[in-house]
């Protein structure tokens, strides 16, 4: 539904993702036609345990929230949070202010969108309207086509379709927000309101301002020679935008338009191709998105019908050493340490360390997608089951399954120095790189504290090789 031209004496704009005052669609729109606003967010009321949620990425949201009730302070307004089920809440809270209408931007998961269903219903109800805009993409599921009309299964020919439409440019900063002194609210959320612990790592820093000085880094910086050093994992050779994205902290038009202006200064090929690089993994995470959307069972299943039935293993000891960084494998181990000190992993070593759960111990993707959601600051769900179903071969545009990454060379070619495995792991200090690239005779440790490797990979790729064979070879006989 589009907003009427008619001026509304009061209006709620519902934060959900969009954590930011500058470029916010549905915001702006609120200000446009309001003459107060009311922003604000619901606290989801489950304790203790979500099996997508843990506790760091609901530190980084406490942050992100304080740094957006400063900023909208700023604007003559203030956060108003409230506690529970959004649709409930917000009914209360459109009964208690008298307010005409409830803007939000568009969630790009089936269960933000399933809670929109339901709002747009208590607005119903209630005699106002219920108002969602598009912000989180550049393209939403239905715009970008195949030429008979259906969603793209594959990248290649959906990133050229999304690259040749037009793009948004940003949209304003909000002011003038005149948020009624009398409407009442909870503290700002703290961590233990959910009944979490500290997660004991340490993000990037929370909230606006912190996002657009990495986005000015990332263009004077790391972004000029992204198509040579992405894989790179020591240092920063990637934008470090991610969960500037999820948390809606930048708008995605931003981003974009920006790195497209850098990529026109540019003065030389490299550097031109490095922010088309770049911006090509803006439209990967936009696909990921339209196959949430179009085929929310990947969730839950193979995205590759083919592939649905594989015997996986569970969540065993093997799998609790990998989320602990004790395999005996460095590049696998050191992605999962960084993961648990910093919120985050390198996407290269992310491949890496799915491929080796997926492909050396055969275990069910769905469990390392699950503990991803959990300690990921980043962790988007279309994005986040998209990469695991890539590694374990069975998604959209995966990697076939008989393409098996070797841990050894990839940490050959990826980290030859080991620079990036000896900042994780320090039992690991003084071994040179070159003995951390190679997988160690049986029974030789490359440090006293370190463990041997887990499996031989060369063993666990024929077996998985067999497992998918086998499969295969059954679904032919049915």
């Amino acid at each position: 539904m589009s907003p009427s031209s008619s001026v509304r004496v009061r209006v709620i704009h519902w934060f959900r993702r969009d954590f930011r005052i500058s470029d916010n669609t549905a915001l702006n729109a609120a200000c446009a036609a309001g003459a107060e606003v009311i922003p604000v967010y619901v606290q989801s009321s489950w304790h203790r345990h979500h099996r997508w949620t843990g506790s760091v990425r609901q530190e980084f949201l406490c942050g992100c929230l304080r740094s957006l009730d400063g900023n909208l302070r700023t604007a003559g307004g203030r956060l108003i949070v409230r506690r529970g089920q959004a649709d409930v809440e917000l009914g209360r809270l459109i009964q208690e202010t008298g307010a005409t209408a409830v803007y939000f931007n568009r969630d790009p998961d089936p269960f933000g969108k399933e809670m929109e269903g339901r709002v747009a219903r208590v607005c119903a109800e209630l005699g106002v309207e219920s108002l969602g805009f598009k912000d989180h993409f550049l393209h939403e599921f239905g715009e970008v086509r195949t030429g008979e009309g259906g969603p793209f299964r594959v990248y290649t020919p959906y990133g050229r379709v999304w690259r040749a439409l037009p793009k948004a440019l940003p949209g304003s900063v909000a002011v003038n927000l005149r948020t009624p002194a009398e409407v009442a609210s909870l503290p700002l959320p703290e961590l233990s309101s959910w009944g979490l612990a500290p997660s004991g790592a340490q993000p990037v820093e929370p909230g606006e301002r912190a996002a657009r000085e990495r986005l000015r880094h990332a263009l004077e910086g790391p972004l000029r020679s992204y198509g040579d050093d992405r894989n790179t994992p020591d240092g920063q050779s990637t934008s470090r935008l991610s969960q500037d994205l999820r948390f809606g902290l930048l708008s995605i038009r931003e981003i974009y338009n920006r790195a497209l202006a850098a990529r026109e200064g540019s003065q030389t090929k490299t550097q031109r191709d490095s922010y088309d690089k770049f911006i090509g993994e803006l439209a990967w995470r936009e696909f990921y998105g339209s196959i949430l959307a179009v085929w929310p069972e990947v969730l839950d299943l193979e995205f590759n019908p083919q592939w649905r039935g594989l015997p996986w293993g569970e969540a065993d000891e093997r799998f609790a050493r990998w989320t602990r960084g004790e395999t005996g494998f460095p590049i696998v181990d050191a992605g999962i340490r960084e993961l648990l000190a910093t919120g985050f992993m390198h996407n290269r070593v992310r491949m890496i360390v799915a491929m080796f759960l997926t492909k050396d111990l055969q275990i069910d993707w769905r469990h390392g997608e699950a503990w991803f959601m959990r300690h990921l600051v980043d962790a988007e769900i279309g994005s986040n089951n998209g990469g695991w179903q890539w590694s374990a071969g069975t998604g959209a545009d995966a990697a076939p399954y008989f393409r098996i990454q070797n841990p050894w060379t990839q940490t050959k070619r990826y980290d030859p120095d080991g620079a990036y495995i000896r900042r994780w792991i320090p039992e690991l200090k003084n071994v040179p790189g070159a003995v951390l690239a190679t997988e160690p005779s049986p029974g030789l440790r490359m440090a006293s504290k370190y463990p041997l490797p887990m499996v031989k990979h060369a063993e666990e790729r024929d077996r998985v090789l067999a497992m998918f064979a086998s499969h295969k070879e059954r679904m032919v006989l049915v």
